[in-house]
């Protein structure tokens, strides 16, 4: 039986928004910091300024869910990047009159954060039903690669920062980009069938309260998500030390004092290598196809290989180093590929937007709370010392969740998708 083709009319529109608004988006979070930085030079204020971001992009998923689980996503998606186009736009005006206030900025921040926390959920719940039957692993391969490309915007934002106008410039082309983002959106065609089932509680509250129990218990039914969330939150806790590779650099420079470029130049060098990892290993994931039965054993292998290689990384001589980052990325790659496949395909569409939520604000819990012990660390023990650690921790979430709930997440990676 011939499969079908992925790049139907819907899925290529997807792409095409999704990747225009990512672009947009890489260039605008570049622009704030810098204006936080450059406007107030303090460490504190900037800190302040990612925390009104980061708080609603942890607690607004897992608010979300119920609500996308009963209105269009589709309509949400859109919705939200027509709101972010003109808020972009209102940026883009008052910088180019001279404006700036810090508290200001703070709302936006907050308010972005809010719009991001629930598009996420929202854009993560519908694109599988825009996935052909037997094609998930191509489209999250392709997804994959348009977050890695949309990272490369990053060095064109620092040139038109500081060469064409600053942040209103990057602001004006963030509302452009999710403008057209939003105007692609709008034109896809796929039926929603999430809302054929009626609201059962007359008040709203009581079917959020009640969505929500619905949503636990559904997690809790199916060991292998709630192992393979465990997982990531854990993975994403320990993940928090890679922070740490830039100061061990700028720390350790007389180490590489041989190399002709200065150590975070150097860094800098390396670290495009994971970049060029994601997107050879993207590229790869689109064209094979891994046996149904072999699925779980590839993403377990590349588990254990990923902690393995984070752990020992800045142990290596630099050359070493370079393919070390390499294939960290292709496997990082790899790894989000066959995760998000076999977990959106499995999960019912009734359903999708509260895990997803959830999933979501777990994950942001691990990186959050990682952040600050491995910080608090950085302090007493040196940084090789603590990647070591935090990815042998890894390795025990690999064994506890992966390993000993195999039979259950089994179920859910070896699948034909």
């Amino acid at each position: 039986m011939k499969r079908q083709t992925l790049w139907t009319y819907d899925f290529t529109v997807i792409a095409i928004g999704s990747f225009i608004s990512l672009v947009g988006n890489a260039l605008s979070n570049f622009a704030l910091s810098l204006l936080i930085l450059d406007y107030t030079g303090s460490t504190f204020l900037y800190m302040l300024f990612s925390l009104s971001f980061q708080l609603p992009m942890m607690i607004c998923p897992v608010v979300a869910g119920p609500y996308l689980d009963r209105v269009s996503r589709k309509k949400v998606i859109y919705a939200l990047d027509f709101l972010s186009a003109g808020i972009y736009f209102l940026l883009f005006l008052l910088l180019r009159g001279g404006w700036f206030s810090y508290p200001g900025l703070l709302a936006v921040s907050f308010l972005t954060g809010v719009i991001d926390g629930t598009y996420m959920v929202a854009f993560d719940s519908f694109y599988p039903n825009l996935v052909t039957e037997g094609n998930f692993q191509k489209a999250y391969s392709v997804y994959g690669l348009l977050i890695d490309l949309s990272g490369l915007a990053s060095p064109l934002a620092a040139v038109i920062y500081y060469q064409m106008g600053g942040a209103a410039s990057l602001f004006g082309i963030n509302a452009l980009s999710f403008l057209i983002a939003a105007c692609f959106e709008v034109t896809v065609r796929c039926r929603e069938t999430h809302m054929d089932e009626p609201p059962k509680e007359t008040s709203a509250f009581g079917q959020f309260c009640k969505d929500i129990r619905e949503g636990l218990d559904y997690i809790r039914g199916e060991r292998g998500l709630l192992m393979i969330a465990l997982y990531f939150m854990a993975s994403n806790f320990a993940g928090s030390a890679e922070q740490l590779q830039l100061p061990y650099f700028l720390n350790h420079a007389a180490r590489f004092a041989a190399w002709p470029v200065a150590a975070a130049a150097l860094y800098s060098i390396l670290s495009n290598f994971t970049t060029a990892g994601r997107l050879l290993g993207g590229a790869v994931q689109y064209k094979l196809h891994i046996p149904r039965e072999k699925k779980f054993f590839v993403a377990f292998s590349v588990y254990v290989a990923i902690s393995v290689l984070s752990g020992t990384l800045l142990f290596l001589p630099v050359p070493l180093m370079a393919a070390w980052f390499f294939l960290d990325g292709a496997l990082g790659v790899t790894s989000y590929t066959i995760r998000a496949a076999a977990m959106q395909s499995y999960i019912p569409d009734n359903k999708r937007a509260r895990f997803n939520g959830m999933f979501q604000m777990v994950s942001f819990v691990g990186s959050v709370t990682g952040s600050l012990v491995i910080g608090a660390l950085a302090e007493v023990f040196p940084e090789r010392t603590i990647l070591l650690a935090a990815n042998a921790l890894v390795l025990g979430a690999v064994y506890l969740f992966i390993w000993r709930g195999r039979e259950d997440v089994k179920k859910i990676y070896n699948r034909e998708v």
